[in-house]
């Protein structure tokens, strides 16, 4: 559901991405990267209150999926940190595994909107393909001159009524 024709699909994407650098920088998996959590913060701070301001404006069905996709963060955050925490034992282990998940969810943050411009894009790479052919082929062939009146099928006019074609020739 969208507000305004906002939607907010990408808000909760760097919410997501946000809330995985914050863990990222704390101590306990990269040590000594308190700005990783400054700014990072802020980040999240930033897309919460927009998530609130569209929570508040959201019909019924937008607001459970806000609520839901961001107990599936939530939920999904928790899992990584216990996962981390456990099962890595050193500070270099916790920070490559969560590192590149912070890679991993990033790029796929700002590839998002890829997915118009992929349509677009090959859109427009058909479009030159069938322009090169036809520059290529436009020599080889071969003109039809007037036949002497005689109307292709492909020249007939299909009309409305009952009654019968007429060539628009």
């Amino acid at each position: 559901m969208a507000v305004e024709e906002f939607k907010p699909d990408p808000y909760i994407a760097t919410a997501m991405n946000c809330m995985l650098w914050i863990f990222y920088g704390l101590p306990m998996v990269h040590p000594d990267s308190i700005l990783v959590v400054t700014i990072n913060s802020i980040g999240l701070a930033m897309e919460l209150i927009y998530l609130s301001i569209f929570f508040l404006y959201a019909p019924n069905k937008g607001r459970a999926k806000v609520i839901g996709w961001l107990a599936l963060e939530i939920l999904f955050l928790g899992v990584v940190a216990a996962c981390t925490l456990t099962l890595r034992k050193t500070h270099s282990q916790r920070s490559d595994l969560v590192g590149i998940l912070c890679v991993i969810f990033g790029v796929l943050m700002y590839a998002s909107p890829l997915t118009v411009m992929i349509g677009n894009g090959l859109g427009a790479l058909s479009g030159a393909i069938q322009l090169i052919l036809y520059a290529c082929y436009f020599k080889s062939t071969p003109k039809d001159d007037e036949k002497n009146g005689i109307i292709e099928p492909s020249e007939l006019q299909l009309s409305g009524s009952n009654g019968p074609a007429r060539s628009t020739v």
